[in-house]
């Protein structure tokens, strides 16, 4: 039976490279349409918890994994050995950058020879990890032509971007588009046909260099109007008397031609931080320099350089010296109400606070019980009365939906607000330094 059949019947064994935030809902979906996956990841210990039936991705419901183990649709394991088994295999593995800012696609490339060993014919390859232009083409395809099958004719590959947005209960899996490139039209008229099963629209386009840039594109966006507002913050503080937040909520109400969108003390996440500079690589091959899109991200990277400037305003105002304060942390999560800490400003703050002499840091995230940050393990502190008034000065990085700003303003001594929590509070706003709100100086 041939792959279009196997599809056609839902049959097909699917398999899962990387079991993270994109590959496990990726996994479960599948199930849940009642079909087979496999899923491959090089940690043991996860391995072991999902086989045992234990969730580690907030995205994922706990009950729908449990019903897709005990069916027996869903197996987790560190090998590759049952490659040959499957029908479908996406990859989807981390995509992070080195010190130099230059790509590490070593993750792919691991995959891809891995998956290279067991490939047969009638087999379909979709990569989903974010990376740049030429990545599935230039890397992944040699790597699976290696063995002696062709492209379009013994197998087919794809590229086909994840869209996932941690924490968004309103657009999953299943019903966020996705698109879709192949290298021959065959390849993507079977790799459409995959991620039909279990996604209510797909949409084609001409090739995998389409798909790869068209994924850069929607994070550069981001990216480049994420650093526009915070520009707009620092120019508002340094102005004074104009507060941003007001100014983005007044601009919103233009029913066309905006899109809000807000400061803050830095950028989080896999996609948003990394995708410029993937590009920026990529375009110095061709001798062209994004400088605009670099400028953007630079800008968004020295948030948390800026913030440091506010914490020690707000230490001086109580008389702490810097290196003798204690700082409360709240929110080491990248976004609210996730415990994604991807890249997250909050932990590069606590790094900068330590390499600049202070020495206690504590934090609170509901969603973080834990974080290694710097060489040291911290614990999340219970948010009470105590835990606030022990602290020299209060820094709101993240604005989880259960922080009670009262609360927070009632027992501070000092709190700098990044994210605009404080915006509803009534009393104790004159301890309140807020990013953008034109009370800097």
């Amino acid at each position: 039976m041939d792959l279009k059949t196997r599809l056609e019947k839902r049959e097909a064994k699917i398999g899962v490279v990387g079991l993270g935030y994109v590959g496990l809902p990726l996994a479960v979906e599948f199930c849940e349409k009642g079909m087979y996956v496999l899923g491959i990841d090089n940690n043991p210990k996860k391995v072991e918890m999902l086989n045992a039936g234990k969730n580690y991705i907030g995205d994922v419901d706990d009950a729908k994994l449990k019903k897709s183990i005990d069916e027996k649709l869903f197996e987790a394991t560190t090998s590759y050995d049952k490659v040959a088994e499957l029908d479908v295999i996406y990859i989807c593995v981390p995509t992070p950058f080195t010190k130099n800012k230059e790509p590490d696609v070593s993750y792919i490339i691991s995959a891809a020879e891995c998956v290279a060993k067991g490939l047969r014919k009638e087999q379909l390859v979709i990569l989903k990890s974010t990376t740049f232009p030429d990545t599935t083409e230039g890397i992944v395809q040699p790597i699976l032509e290696k063995p002696g099958l062709k492209v379009g004719e013994d197998f087919y590959l794809a590229f086909s971007p994840e869209r996932i947005d941690p924490g968004n209960k309103k657009f999953t899996t299943s019903n966020t588009p996705v698109v879709v490139g192949g290298v021959t039209e065959k390849c993507t008229e079977l790799a459409c046909m995959a991620n039909q099963i279990i996604i209510n629209l797909v949409v084609p386009v001409s090739s995998p260099k389409v798909a790869e840039m068209e994924k850069l594109l929607e994070n550069i966006f981001r990216s480049v109007n994420i650093a526009l507002v915070n520009e707009l913050a620092r120019f508002c503080d340094r102005m004074g008397g104009i507060d941003i937040w007001e100014v983005i909520d007044a601009a919103a109400t233009k029913p066309f031609g905006f899109m809000p969108f807000y400061p803050g003390p830095g950028i989080g996440g896999h996609c948003i931080l990394i995708d410029p500079y993937y590009l920026a690589w990529k375009a110095r091959e061709y001798d062209f320099h994004t400088q605009f899109i670099e400028l953007a991200a630079e800008t968004n990277e020295n948030m948390p350089f800026y913030v440091l400037g506010d914490i020690r305003r707000a230490l001086s105002e109580v008389g702490i010296p810097f290196e003798k304060a204690r700082v409360l942390i709240l929110g080491v999560a990248f976004k609210r109400d996730i415990d994604d800490t991807r890249e997250s400003p909050a932990l590069k703050v606590m790094h900068f606070l330590q390499e600049r002499g202070v020495k206690d840091i504590i934090y609170n995230d509901p969603f973080v019980p834990k974080v290694e940050n710097n060489g040291m393990t911290l614990y999340s502190q219970d948010l009470t009365e105590k835990t606030l008034k022990s602290a020299d000065v209060v820094v709101i990085t993240t604005d989880h939906t259960e922080y009670d700003a009262e609360f927070i303003l009632e027992h501070a001594k000092s709190v700098v607000d990044t994210r605009n929590l404080t915006r509803k509070a009534k009393k104790n706003l004159d301890k309140v330094i807020k990013l953008g709100s034109g009370n800097r100086y």
